[in-house]
């Protein structure tokens, strides 16, 4: 402390009662008492609100009144990718998964890009799948499983035979306005042999037509 601080301190600090009484109060550094820091209030963690689940879409299949709703839509399984004879088996059930997707939807893309345009039977299919919706027209029904897929597999052939047993439901065919726009197709179960061709890493079908 200096002269100069300590005689300014000292100044400030004298106090005068009355006329008679001094009473001299020497301080060094700061006479002032540090007042006592409040305590520190943690703020309390903001809670965070927890999203409702998203309901799931449910499957509404197609009726009299409207189109099917949230159809399921077939996963190309991963044995289905393979130049075996499992492979062309696999490929041969999705392929029928897909226009079965085709029938209830009226979406013909993942099953059309699996189908060379060489295929007249699959071409008379198209044909018939772009009718059956074409100005907001739907069908009901025409469900397709493949109970029984066997492939006479030849690994040095360029292309596959598969004969496939498949079961369809009855479709029933609806205008846009909800009238019945032609008489139904009754339920089916047929034998059907498949030529399929492994081209660029994938299956395609070459042709397809009915054992009678």
């Amino acid at each position: 402390m200096t002269p100069r601080t300590s005689f300014s301190a000292r100044s400030r600090l004298f106090v005068i009662v009355g006329l008679a009484a001094a009473l001299t109060l020497t301080a060094c550094g700061n006479s002032t008492q540090p007042q006592s820091a409040s305590p520190t209030v943690s703020a309390s963690p903001t809670a965070t609100a927890t999203p409702s689940p998203t309901p799931a879409a449910v499957y509404k299949p197609a009726d009299a009144k409207g189109k099917a709703e949230n159809v399921p839509i077939p996963v190309l399984p991963e044995a289905a990718k393979a130049n075996s004879k499992e492979g062309v088996e696999a490929f041969a059930r999705y392929w029928f998964q897909a226009l079965s997707y085709a029938y209830e939807t009226g979406d013909m893309a993942a099953w059309s890009a699996m189908t060379s345009a060489e295929c007249l039977f699959c071409n008379r299919i198209r044909q018939g799948l772009e009718s059956a919706y074409v100005k907001g027209r739907w069908v009901v029904g025409g469900k397709m499983t493949t109970p029984s897929v066997e492939a006479n597999f030849k690994s040095e052939a360029l292309s596959q035979q598969v004969t496939i047993q498949t079961i369809q439901s009855q479709i029933d065919y609806y205008d846009a306005d909800g009238s019945v726009g032609q008489p139904p197709t009754p339920a089916s179960n047929s034998a059907i042999v498949m030529i399929g061709a492994f081209e660029s890493g994938s299956w395609k079908v070459k042709d397809l037509g009915l054992i009678q």
